[in-house]
Formats: structure tokens, sequence, C-alpha cells
């Protein structure tokens, strides 16, 4: 694969300003910053004395502030219970510069939060305030006409399935006929429940975890991973496959016949939490932008390895993409892999 300065100047000067529809399961993440200093006497767990607290937007939410770092215009569609913390999440919303007017609100539902207690840099726990359970057919109704409203106006839709139940079966075949029916690209970040699901996309970017077992076929090595790769594209008839491989990069299989692999573009990983909705985001806004896949995919690798150097969800901006892709791309204006 051949990347090229001036091509990658002319795509991110389309980069911004395009409207993305975000599908998917809402979240906020809440961080407890402290230290360890003492074993508790109630049981053998460490104390980790708080010092600091920082709350945001989580699952597809993080993938619309993603949309919004990177320029884009991002239609936020999910659901929120009736409760405090949907208030949180709409002035989450509003200091990110994300519309509210997509959410559906239930009020037999949670909103979701993940709380996660960090101490010296290490994450010691999780707590888990969410159901599972999916939604139901008015609900299910209320979003599918969200979406129909906007789909005119869109360059591309995000599925960011965290298996919480708002992305059902039945919705996925209506929002996707409806993507292929007006021409929108659309794009799967998937959880295992639904990957059959997931028929006739545009790409779909697993990890190589969510391969393997959607394939019922462990990668350990390139072969295998070709086998899964063209095996699900196969299966589910969709245009691309994008699999992440944690270290080992990315590899970019296309309806085509066409396999590009990406080595890692990070140089130091701190934490994974939110790189896949980067990847998505990325890629998307790429596409948006005029970019093939291929261009995507080494776009959204170089997101990625921005993200996952920093602790906590973290998001690239379209000035530091362009910033780390300029230092790459130093000396013969080109990378070749």
């Amino acid at each position: 694969m051949i990347v090229e300065k001036p091509r990658i100047d002319e795509i991110f000067s389309h980069l911004g300003g395009n409207s993305i529809i975000i599908l998917g399961d809402l979240m906020m993440d809440r961080y407890m910053w402290g230290e360890v200093n003492r074993i508790s006497p109630e049981a053998p767990v460490p104390v980790v004395e708080v010092r600091n607290e920082t709350l945001l937007l989580g699952g597809a939410a993080n993938v619309a502030v993603n949309i919004r770092k990177l320029g884009d215009e991002p239609y936020l569609v999910g659901v929120v219970g009736n409760d405090l913390r949907s208030e949180t999440f709409n002035i989450l919303l509003g200091d990110n510069g994300i519309r509210s007017d997509g959410i559906v609100m239930h009020n037999g539902r949670p909103t979701t939060i993940k709380t996660r207690i960090i101490a010296h840099n290490q994450q010691v726990v999780r707590a888990d305030h969410e159901t599972t359970e999916e939604i139901d057919q008015k609900t299910e109704e209320e979003i599918f006409k969200k979406i129909e409203s906007k789909i005119g106006e869109t360059k591309g839709l995000i599925i960011s399935d965290y298996g919480k139940g708002v992305i059902t079966k039945g919705l996925l075949k209506r929002v996707i006929a409806l993507c292929r029916e007006k021409n929108v690209f659309v794009a799967v970040d998937p959880k295992d429940v639904n990957f059959k699901s997931y028929e006739h996309v545009s790409v779909i970017t697993p990890n190589h975890h969510e391969a393997g077992f959607a394939y019922g076929k462990r990668i350990r090595n390139e072969d295998d991973l070709k086998e899964v790769g063209w095996g699900l594209l196969k299966i589910l008839d969709a245009e691309s496959l994008l699999i992440t491989r944690g270290p080992e990069g990315m590899a970019l299989f296309e309806k085509s016949g066409s396999l590009t692999f990406l080595p890692t573009a990070a140089r130091k990983v701190y934490d994974v939490t939110g790189a896949g909705d980067t990847v998505i985001s990325a890629f998307v806004s790429a596409m948006a932008a005029g970019a093939d896949l291929p261009e995507a995919a080494y776009i959204s690798n170089q997101a990625a390895g921005i993200v996952v150097g920093e602790i906590g969800t973290a998001q690239a901006t379209k000035e530091s993409l362009i910033k780390e892709i300029n230092k790459r791309l130093k000396g013969n204006n080109k990378w070749v892999e």
C-alpha cells in the first residue's frame, strides 16, 4: 500500500462538515482517580484514596464525540432512562456540541454508566449500572423514524453495538436496508450476539477476538486471519471487513479480493478504552471526505495510534491526526507497506 502526502492533504481538505448518523448504545464513563496506600481492614482489598473524578460520554456517545473532534456533524440516536443520569448525559452532550434531538427517553430503562476506579494509572475495579434487555417495538419504531428523517442529509451511518439492547435484529435489518436504498455508507462496530445480522454493510470493524469468535476459529497466525477474514466477508456479503489486531495493526479485506495489512501506528499503549470508537469514527469520516477503503483504513489506524497512548477514553482531533500523519510521511512524502 502506498500513501502519498498530496492525496492525504486532499482528503483532509474535505474532512469535516459532513453529517454522520451514529446509532447505538449510549453510556457515560466515570473515572475515579486516586492512590493506594493501605489495605482495607474490612476485606483483603486496596483502599483507593480518590483525588479526582471525571465524567465522559461513552459507548455510541463517544463515537459522536470522535466524529465532532474530527470536524463532522454527528446526529446521535439511542436511548437513555428517565433518571438523573440522563440529565447529566444531556449536559455532557451540550458541552461537546452534540445535539440531543435524536435521543429517545425510556421510562423503564436506566441510563448506562460505567465507573472505573484507577490508582497509580492502573484500573482497580469497574462497576456498571445498566440493563441489557432489548428495547420494545414502540421504542424501536421511534428510533427508526429519527434515522429515516435524517438519512437524506447524511454521508454515513455508524452502528455502535455494545450489546445493551438498543441494536435489535429487526432494527438492524431495517436500518441497513434503508442505507442501501439511499446509497449511504454504513459501518458497524459489532457485538457477537448480533454478528450474523450485519449483512450487506459497507464495513464492519471487529477486533481479532470478535472476528475469530464469530467465525468459530481462533486467530493464531496469518493463515487463520485470512481464513476468518475472507470467510466472514463472504458470510455477511459485506463490502469490506477491517479486523483490528492490537499490536499487530489492522487487516482490511475487500469484496474486490484485495487484502491490505497495516502495522500498528501506536508508539506506546497505555489504555485501549474507546480505541474501537476512534477506529470506526475516523474510517467513516475519511470515507465521507472522499477516501477509498485502504486510505480510510490508514487514517483510522493513525487515529487509533494516538488515542491508545492516553489513559482513559480519548479522541483524536483533526489537527492531531494531521500532525501525526505528517510525521509519518516526512522524508520521501509517502508511506509504503
